[in-house]
């Protein structure tokens, strides 16, 4: 937990307003009558005579006039300084409102914050919270341990025996091509019904709990309802935790079976295709139910596995690639007679969801060929796993084989490596269907306190991939009390709608016994869940004390954000985490990452930094001073003044809202933070007098400004007048908006010019609404404090301002006509005369034209310079005058990519030669068989083969998924001073200067226009770009610092390995083989045969 402690804008732990209850929360301070006695003098365009705003009606001849020297530009640079200085003198009314908030000084008072107290307090106050939840998970857990204890199992139980609420029973009776429909399911199914509770944003019953169980699970099967049958007792305990705790959200248990029951009852969310949810393979149930692992994948691509073997090999690695967190390691290798990494990955890696990503695309690259060599995959496999100069989970270490059969045992590969402590578990996995002998693989994996299991075809995928974690979970049962622990999981995306979400997870054990004197049983039951909600943390942390700058995060072990304003997903999948790094939401330097360290090794610390920051729009850098402070933790858009306010953006609706409630209380009830409310009143009171001295007398128009404005730390952001107000198009809540927020971090006068993209039109000017925003903060000191209550500012008339540019950046005097210049006569060039030559502009710190001298880029403005002149800007950036900043943003959205052409025929497809079909050995042989399966699959699975099994999820043709884009800032760099230069392109050279107006974030540049195509360069791109992101090979080499979970349970020495798997082959005989493929060439594909879904030997 950490707080970047900085108050209104301070550079360290400063101090912040409280305000005063005005007296009796009678009237507000009224409206004073004082006025500046002196002020700054008017602005220089305004002393220019009228003709001076006349078009010129004549041009001299361009060969009468030289480029500029250095002093003039220097002169009408501070021209411009003293221009825009003069009009926020008079209008921006930063001393007016300095003095007004002294005149008022009895009605708040100014308090420090305490960086460290305040961390310590957020930190308990979530440790309470999540201390809630586990107490709750705790009472679920042992009442679901002592339920299944003391249940009978029942051999003859009936569907009819059975009453529950089936969630997804409304959804399959709507469908009439369902499962259940056709068998006409015999379970008793409640109707119930339901009341929208916006806490969990769905529609519940109180007064039952919901079951969800996977597509792919018979409903009727004994182990199902003997299940369903002991996890009915659970409701009642649901129910009271929820009476001790209503600020619960979802309780859920998730089954070793697959059965979901969970409280309280709401239809569950089917997608628009094939429900593949299942609870195992959820991340808080993987996390839950056994200790981090590390696993190399081996998977064996000799010539025997072709076709419909391979695909099912990929497909299964990629599924077993998804029971894997980001707590744990992973590795993928292929094998013939040597074995090699399928990715650019050469050790152990952690196992989030980029590097998955890389292994899934390179296991669809494996091709078939040689012979098999089980030495060289196992080999491999115990090298990655001894591997200590790398870092990795050091818990549960385990290696999965793929392949389609073998006759070697390779008992000296595992004798050298891994007896007699048999400290690596080996599984076996047979895919495909065909006539070897599995003995050798099941010896394997009983040798090796392993698992033997069987893939023939592409519906064991699911269940025979994650089966394996009941038999990593026998050492965490056998444990006992010492491995009933919670965890907390990353951030994810709730399945039910809830949004993003915590959950504390509990493993819960089978307690049974098979009779008096037996061992005891080792299966885990499942896991029991609790969710707590984002927002409902985000509550505890006290957003508006810290200043518009300052926030609260925290980061589990791993180095991801739980709490970070930055946490900010454009879309999210269920079935993935979300995981930001905090060094991914910030801008990444060598101080964040020492305070990450810090904070993952659950250190407290101080830190201030010097560091870069994005605004709000993440169109600029800043390079600002923050304050980390940080504490471990043991165990809305809108400021909430008032409990029964009612928020709105229009200002009128609000304060009508606000004034019916204070009718109705004061603001001293409890339903209203004090703290907010009073400076809001305050606030209020203060820039209406800024209204009354300073702008109401005022005439906009002779200034060519739109508007004038005031934001303050309370919440109030005033715009005058009102036809302006109406007009405003920035966050009305001041922390959120950008000008506010910059404002803050930099000295002087901020321009804002209107944002623009390259992909929209032009900037409409005929509406005069258009206008540059410049800004400045208001500083006050108070005795040694100093406070920035405030940001103060204007709205430039764009069109006006432009033209008063160009006078401003001229030759003329008070008193001058243009410059006539003679063609005999030598003279220098200015902006306004020679604009066909000259181009005049002002650029802001991120790069964004704000004026210009050429009528023709008015509307351009708000644009990166680049895409209005870029082989100038392309000068300025080789110059030093800005810096690139290229970043990340690994929470984007992006529209489906449209998908390949896949040919007529799955990948990898085994094609035989006449000599083969002549050929009778060849029909009894396994590429034979794998053949007939690839034909037999394609004729009644066509889609399976051009599209991923997970698309049934949803509808990618329609669906934005997550991506990465590539963003990239400019900022001023390290060129201060009065700088001339050459563009040099031959014989279309072109001269420039540049010079940083004091007091701004404008840069002023006067360059030659080009006189040819030829100088044209590389465009700087600034804005974002789609992208893989960085090279996943080269972050692995060094990877980023974590903390696994601090108790690995992966060894007990009184487990009973014993049971190991079971397996059976028989040789089809040459009659079945014949039969079948008279069938196929006939194209009447033989009928299907049952499928097993639900592991026999489990038994609760």
């Amino acid at each position: 937990m950490a707080v970047p402690a900085r108050t209104c804008g301070a550079s360290r732990p400063g101090p912040a307003r409280t305000a005063r209850p005005w007296p009796g929360c009678g009237p507000q301070p009224g409206p004073g009558t004082r006025r500046p006695t002196s002020g700054p003098p008017r602005p220089l365009w305004l002393l220019l005579p009228p003709l001076l705003l006349l078009p010129l009606l004549a041009a001299p001849g361009a060969s009468a006039y030289s480029f500029p020297q250095q002093h003039t530009m220097q002169h009408w640079a501070r021209r411009l300084e003293q221009e825009v200085d003069g009009v926020m003198r008079i209008f921006g009314g930063v001393q007016q409102l300095r003095e007004i908030y002294k005149d008022n000084r009895n009605l708040f008072e100014v308090q420090e914050n305490e960086p460290q107290k305040l961390v310590e307090k957020v930190a308990g106050d979530i440790e309470s919270l999540l201390d809630r939840k586990v107490q709750a998970l705790k009472r679920l857990a042992d009442a679901a341990e002592n339920f299944q204890k003391a249940h009978r199992w029942q051999d003859n139980i009936k569907e009819e025996d059975i009453v529950y609420y089936d969630a997804k029973a409304d959804a399959e009776l709507d469908d009439p091509e369902s499962e259940d429909v056709e068998r006409g399911s015999k379970a008793s199914t409640l109707r119930l019904d339901f009341i929208e509770d916006p806490n969990f944003k769905n529609k519940v019953n109180y007064s039952y709990a919901a079951v969800q169980i996977p597509t792919d699970i018979y409903k009727g099967s004994t182990v199902i309802l003997n299940e369903l049958n002991w996890t009915e007792a659970l409701e009642n305990v649901f129910m009271e935790n929820r009476r001790q705790d209503p600020t619960l959200l979802w309780q859920v248990f998730g089954s070793a079976t697959g059965v979901t029951r969970y409280y309280p009852a709401t239809p569950w969310r089917a997608p628009k295709k094939i429900d593949l949810y299942d609870v195992r393979r959820r991340p808080w149930y993987i996390q839950g139910a056994s200790s981090p692992k590390d696993m190399v994948i081996i998977v064996d691509v000799s010539g025997s596995v072709s076709g419909l073997t391979l695909k099912l090999m990929k497909t299964s690695v990629c599924e077993m690639l998804d029971t894997l967190s980001d707590d744990d390691y992973v590795n993928v290798a292929s094998f013939n007679e040597k074995a090699q990494p399928v990715s650019c990955f050469t050790h152990l890696v952690q196992a989030n969801v980029r590097n998955k990503k890389v292994f899934k695309e390179a296991v669809q690259g494996m091709v078939a060929k040689g012979t098999t060599g089980y030495k060289a995959g196992f080999e491999y496999a115990f090298d990655q796993l001894q591997n200590s100069n790398i870092t990795r989970a050091n818990c549960n270490k385990m290696i999965m084989m793929f392949t389609d059969g073998g006759e070697d045992r390779v008992q000296d590969v595992f004798e050298k490596y891994n007896w007699p402590n048999r400290t690596v578990r080996v599984f076996t996995f047979s895919v495909g269907q065909h006539n070897y002998d599995v003995t050798p693989l099941q010896w394997m994996a009983c040798a090796n306190k392993g698992y033997y299991f069987e893939i023939p075809s592409i519906g064991a995928i699911r269940i025979n991939t994650q089966e394996y974690l009941d038999v990593l979970g026998r050492p965490m049962v056998l444990a006992g009390k010492e491995a009933k622990q919670v965890q907390w999981t990353n951030v994810y995306e709730d399945a039910l709608g809830l949004g993003l979400v915590v959950t504390g997870t509990l493993p819960v054990f089978n307690l049974t016994q098979d009779g008096p004197g037996e061992k005891k049983n080792q299966l885990i039951l499942g896991v029991m869940g609790i969710d707590v909600a984002l927002n409902d943390i985000k509550r505890l942390t006290p957003n508006y004390t810290l200043g518009a700058n300052g926030y609260v995060f925290a980061i589990d072990l791993n180095g991801y954000v739980l709490l970070h304003p930055n946490l900010k997903p454009q879309t999210t999948n269920f079935r993935e985490p979300v995981t930001l790094d905090f060094l991914d939401a910030e801008l990444e330097d060598e101080n964040k990452e020492e305070i990450r360290r810090s904070m993952i090794d659950g250190n407290k610390g101080h830190k201030q930094i010097r560091t870069l920051v994005k605004s709000l729009d993440e169109r600029y850098i800043d390079e600002v001073t923050r304050n980390y402070t940080w504490v471990p933790i043991r165990s809305t858009n809108y400021r909430e003044y008032c409990k029964d306010l009612n928020a709105s953006d229009n200002n009128t609706e609000f304060l009508k809202n606000f004034i019916e409630l204070m009718e109705k209380v004061t603001p001293d009830s409890k339903q209203c933070n004090n703290f907010l409310l009073h400076n809001l009143i305050l606030d209020t009171g203060i820039t209406q007098q800024l209204v009354e001295r300073v702008w109401r007398d005022q005439d906009l128009n002779t200034y060519s400004l739109l508007a004038v404005f005031a934001a303050t730390d309370g919440g109030i952001t005033r715009v005058f007048p009102n036809k302006a107000a109406e007009d405003w198009t920035e966050n009305p809540e001041p922390f959120n908006a950008s000008f506010y927020r910059r404002s803050l971090d930099n000295h002087g006068y901020v321009f804002k010019p209107p944002h623009q993209d390259a992909l929209l039109r032009p900037l409409e000017l005929e509406n005069d609404t258009v206008g540059i925003l410049v800004s400045t903060a208001v500083e006050l000191s108070l005795g040694r404090r100093t406070l920035r209550p405030a940001v103060v500012g204007v709205k430039l008339d764009l069109e006006a301002w432009a033209e008063k540019f160009k006078v401003l950046a001229s030759n003329r005097t008070h008193q001058d006509q243009p410059q006539k210049c003679g063609p005999n006569s030598h003279c220098e060039m200015d902006c306004e005369v020679n604009n066909e030559d000259l181009l005049c502009v002002l650029i802001d710190d991120g790069g964004f034209l704000v004026l210009s001298n050429q009528n023709h880029q008015w509307d351009q403005v708000g644009r990166f310079f680049s895409e209005v002149d870029a082989n100038l800007m392309l000068a300025l950036y080789n110059n030093s005058f800005y810096t690139r900043k290229e970043s990340y943003d690994y929470q984007a959205a992006c529209a489906p990519q449209p998908p390949g052409n896949l040919g007529a025929a799955p990948r990898g497809v085994f094609v035989p030669t006449v000599a083969d079909f002549l050929n009778l050995a060849w029909w009894t042989s396994a590429a034979a068989w794998s053949l007939f399966q690839q034909l037999l699959y394609g004729l009644i699975y066509h889609s399976w083969f051009q599209a991923d099994p997970a698309e049934a999820e949803g509808s990618p043709e329609t669906r934005e998924s997550s991506c990465v884009m590539k963003q990239t800032q400019y900022y001023f760099g390290s060129v201060n001073a009065s700088y001339n230069a050459i563009i040099d392109c031959g014989n279309c050279s072109r001269l420039f200067h540049a010079q940083r107006l004091t007091n701004t974030n404008l840069l002023f540049v006067v360059a030659e226009k080009p006189l040819c195509s030829q100088c044209e360069a590389g465009r700087l791109l600034q804005k974002e770009t789609h992208s893989d992101g960085p090279e996943q090979c080269e972050l692995v080499q060094r990877p980023r610092y974590r903390r696994g979970p601090h108790i690995c349970f992966d060894y007990n020495a009184t487990e009973d390995t014993s049971d190991c798997g079971r397996g059976a082959s028989f040789p089809p005989s040459l009659g079945v083989l014949v039969s079948l493929q008279l069938l196929l060439l006939l194209g009447l594909p033989p009928r299907p045969q049952p499928q097993v879904l639900v592991h026999a030997s489990r038994r609760l």
